[in-house]
């Protein structure tokens, strides 16, 4: 996921505390659209998300967290389902909506962040994360996890593509357990399988060991 610019107070994070890995990094998500693509903007839609779709895998209304500059919600919206992707990145924003428009492909992108999400004011009937999950620490995902549990609806399903703990892994490595634990019973969810997969990166020729998670809202 992205960051917000500047405000005019010259606070890069709004009202928001910066995550484990603005932290790491000592930048905000949106300076990583600053000079040219991101190294997880790969300029299409991932391969495991576009698997998904053709398998019909998304259905009803759909939110993209941490949508970037959009290729996978509008992919999604291609179909002609209703998508929302949200970011904190308002370059990576700008950069979606110009493609959207210029695709003429109706799909809706918006400012919020990962962890308030119940500000949207909505549910949503299928909920992707495509490369968020992996970049918050232990301390952060049962916070992340209530966020999406607060806009998926029951019933609904959560798709985390997230990179793996393989070898040739990315920068955030997550393994099996840490991802099913994020997930549990007693916060809503019920993990129904974790597949071995691959995210597609500007540095990786085949792309990075991942996990791709179906997990239920209950």
């Amino acid at each position: 996921m992205s960051e917000p610019s500047e405000t005019i107070t010259g606070d890069p994070f709004g009202d928001r505390s910066p995550t484990s890995h603005e932290r790491m990094t000592g930048q905000p998500w949106d300076a990583s659209y600053h000079d040219g693509p991101a190294p997880w903007d790969i300029e299409r839609p991932q391969p495991a998300v576009v698997r998904l779709a053709a398998e019909g895998g998304f259905a009803g209304t759909v939110l993209d967290v941490g949508c970037g500059t959009g290729e996978n919600a509008l992919h999604v919206a291609a179909l002609g389902l209703p998508v929302l992707g949200v970011d904190v990145a308002e370059t990576a924003l700008a950069i979606a909506r110009e493609r959207a428009a210029d695709r003429g492909i109706d799909a809706e992108f918006a400012t919020a962040d990962a962890f308030r999400l119940e500000r949207l004011g909505r549910r949503f009937d299928t909920v992707l994360d495509c490369g968020l999950f992996h970049t918050f620490d232990a301390a952060e995902r049962p916070g992340y996890a209530a966020s999406l549990a607060s806009v998926t609806g029951h019933g609904g399903t959560l798709y985390v593509l997230c990179f793996g703990d393989g070898p040739g892994a990315g920068p955030h490595p997550v393994g099996r357990e840490e991802l099913e634990a994020a997930f549990e019973p007693g916060g809503g969810w019920d993990v129904v399988a974790v597949e071995p997969d691959r995210i597609q990166t500007r540095y990786h020729d085949d792309g990075a060991p991942a996990w791709l998670a179906t997990i239920r809202r209950i």
